[in-house]
């Protein structure tokens, strides 16, 4: 699961610097669209994420039935963090041509951004309907289970994913979580996913805290031990406290859940979907910490 998720740069370079022959006819061979998209894409690559939304709105302006312009766009809002208006570009883009799997899975994640984990689903599932053999692999769709509380079917999503890659402990660990939801800790301990060689640190560690073995005090010493350079302990720190706070959660002990998941959120940022998890997580326990404040009252 630590793979990064393509970065929206790269994408771009893929998306508009060789566009599609559809997006020709689209803009009746219209060269200047052409060249406003790679402006735009080169604008991005360069850091300034406004002239290049301004860039790409002139190409939709220009040519309004043109999908590499609105999914262009749609990235640029995304990068900015402008999730309400990529998810429309991305809307668009359907609606332009509704056989556009990757729109649906990235409109997905924009929704699981915003806390709305159905919709998020429901893309990811039409997305799948596309490209049924990604089906295994696609654990995004397993953690927006778990967060739409349905967690017979996270479990079985994550078991999936065991089939493709049987080294990643983060695996293993968002099936114990589903397992602990709609089942019990002791049960989700016992079976817990059998992991291969996963490399990174502190993951080893994070799995034997969860199968039983370990306390989370070695987990967050073994992500600093070494003298790693910043990037790298950052790194470490946020997947050693992210996961440290789904522990405590499902040990029901909230109030160090809620240090460690703001930790992760707050204090180690990465460029990577699980940092926004982690984001949208901690606004999930703030949210259910101020309800349960109210009806206290």
């Amino acid at each position: 699961m630590d793979f990064p998720l393509v970065c929206v740069l790269s994408i771009l370079c893929v998306t508009v610097l060789t566009p599609s022959a559809a997006a020709f006819a689209e803009a009746d061979t219209d060269e200047e669209v052409t060249k406003l998209l790679r402006q735009s894409t080169l604008a991005a690559q360069s850091g300034d994420i406004e002239t290049a939304i301004t860039l790409a709105s002139d190409a939709i302006t220009r040519s309004p039935k043109s999908t590499d312009a609105y999914d262009l766009r749609a990235q640029l809002h995304a990068a900015k963090e402008e999730y309400r208006k990529s998810i429309s570009d991305f809307s668009q883009v359907i609606q332009l041509n509704p056989k556009s799997p990757d729109a649906y899975d990235r409109r997905g994640d924009q929704y699981f951004k915003m806390g709305k984990f159905k919709e998020a689903i429901a893309d990811y599932d039409r997305f799948l309907a596309f490209r049924p053999t990604f089906e295994p692999r696609h654990w995004r769709r397993g953690i927006a289970y778990y967060y739409a509380a349905e967690y017979v079917k996270g479990q079985k999503q994550f078991e999936g994913y065991q089939t493709f890659d049987s080294n990643d402990v983060e695996n293993a660990v968002w099936r114990y979580l589903c397992m602990a939801r709609h089942s019990d800790v002791k049960k989700a301990r016992s079976t817990i996913l059998k992991i291969g060689d996963d490399r990174r640190v502190p993951m080893r560690q994070v799995y034997e805290l969860f199968a039983g073995n370990l306390k989370p005090d070695d987990v967050l010493n073994a992500a600093k031990a070494g003298d790693p350079p910043p990037d790298a302990l950052n790194r470490r720190l946020f997947y050693a406290h992210l996961y440290l706070g789904l522990f405590y959660e499902v040990e029901k002990n909230v109030d160090l859940a809620d240090k460690h998941i703001g930790l992760a959120a707050k204090e180690h940022r990465i460029g990577h979907f699980m940092w926004d998890v982690a984001r949208v997580h901690a606004e999930v326990l703030r949210t259910t910490t101020r309800d349960l404040k109210k009806s206290d009252r």
